[in-house]
């Protein structure tokens, strides 16, 4: 079945990550009380527009005015986030109702998630009651949305990431915490970070679906347990991943890892063959982790989606480049990708080069404490992003070795021929580097 996507979407998800303003209900005296500290950390990052703690019994709260309740603040109020525990959150959903507020997000969690039915009524009765006073609901069991760019923060982290592409989604507000993290300190830039927890009413396939056409969302990033809306999320996907690159990381894939989905998010669980091919099927890009995560996100932030996978391989600058060859080959054809043999005239002219070199293999390896390291690795990134056959190139590069066996300089200067080789050629080039103590 074709799905045909919602530009509309835009429209009915500009208010929730571009809220005009933000009620924050169950602030406490207690500034180290999670309502305090969301309060504290929306203020620090300079949203632009009025946040309104609500608390009966407090008057004022980090310099700003403690509201009675959500009823009483004077002006509207786009954005609910709800700390309450989870006895009191019918009642807020008739003030919500009452308030024509746009979306409410709740953190507070104990719903589905415990498998207790009563909890499971609940949270069904707040999915009825949403869609009788028109506004949507995040969560519940989750940290919310984050917009870098209009100032809002991810949970109760005050620091504010760049703006950038990449949109991500998640049921566990831990991950995307850690992404975001991640993102913080290797320059990598969200449009939009939504944690979306138990999906009683917005769904993984909803987010995803206002990201396919959010102008400011350029690759797409998901971490699914077990989303409810499976069927649709896969029609969804299958649309949205024509329009731009959509990554997932399924979570859950043993029968152990069910289990514990289950108890997070009250995930549903099938088998990890079923979940690959459908999202083979649907045109998505796999990972498995949040260091795959991160590097496919950034890979595709700063290269752009790749169609054809002929790679140029260069190793051996610090060591044995047969050896890294083989786990370069190795990791690549599980992802489908061809290390390929070069031109005859470049194989011919790479034979040429001081040090080692093969159909795939650079080995510099016997020059790594010479001079000659450098006119070399130059010559050969020359011949490699060159080469017609080439579609894209990859730099085996173990830095610390590198730098023990020769100097910083050195180093330095490799990176910069690696930078100018791309703009000479213009090439996509990835530089692959081991965990090490420069990182």
């Amino acid at each position: 079945m074709q799905c045909k996507l919602a530009d509309d979407r835009v429209r009915e998800f500009e208010h929730i990550f571009y809220p005009r303003s933000i009620a924050l209900v169950g602030v406490s005296k207690d500034s180290r009380k999670m309502g305090s500290l969301w309060a504290k950390a929306l203020i620090e990052s300079d949203f632009a527009g009025p946040v309104y703690p609500v608390n009966p019994s407090l008057d004022e709260l980090f310099g700003v005015k403690v509201w009675p309740s959500l009823t009483a603040i004077p002006g509207p109020v786009d954005l609910v986030i709800c700390c309450i525990p989870r006895t009191f959150v019918i009642d807020l959903l008739d003030d919500c109702a009452a308030k024509h507020v746009v979306a409410v997000h709740f953190f507070t969690a104990g719903f589905r998630e415990t498998g207790e039915a009563q909890w499971i009524h609940v949270e069904e009765e707040m999915a009825r009651r949403a869609k009788k006073g028109g506004f949507r609901i995040i969560g519940p069991n989750c940290i919310g949305v984050s917009c870098p760019e209009h100032r809002l923060p991810y949970g109760a982290a005050s620091t504010v990431g760049k703006p950038g592409p990449l949109g991500f989604i998640s049921q566990s507000g831990g991950h995307a915490g850690k992404l975001v993290e991640i993102g913080a300190t290797r320059g990598i830039g969200f449009s939009k970070v939504a944690s979306i927890g138990n999906c009683c009413d917005l769904g993984s396939a909803d987010f995803l679906e206002y990201m396919a056409v959010d102008p400011k969302t350029g690759v797409v990033g998901l971490y699914l347990e077990g989303p409810r809306d499976s069927q649709r999320l896969f029609q969804v996907m299958r649309a949205a991943s024509q329009r731009k690159p959509v990554v997932v990381w399924k979570g859950g894939a043993t029968e152990a890892g069910a289990k514990a989905a289950s108890s997070h998010t009250g995930a549903m669980k099938a088998s990890t063959a079923v979940w690959t091919a459908a999202l083979k099927q649907a045109g998505a890009i796999q990972v498995r982790g949040v260091d795959e995560m991160a590097d496919t996100l950034l890979l595709l932030e700063t290269v752009g989606a790749i169609q054809k996978t002929r790679l140029g391989l260069i190793c051996g600058l610090t060591g044995d480049g047969k050896s890294e060859a083989l786990l370069a080959t190795d990791a690549c054809a599980g992802f489908g990708i061809d290390i390929l043999s070069y031109t005859e005239s470049t194989r011919w002219e790479l034979l040429g080069l001081p040090g080692e070199a093969g159909t795939a293999v650079v080995n510099a390896s016997g020059l790594s404490q010479s001079s000659g390291i450098l006119q070399a690795f130059e010559q050969t990134m020359e011949l490699v992003t060159a080469d017609r056959r080439v579609d894209m190139v990859m730099a085996y590069e173990n830095a610390d070795i590198l730098v023990s066996l020769t100097t910083k300089e050195v180093a330095d200067q490799i990176n910069g021929m690696i930078v100018r080789a791309r703009q000479r050629g213009g090439k996509p080039i990835v530089v692959v580097s081991q965990p090490g103590s420069l990182h």
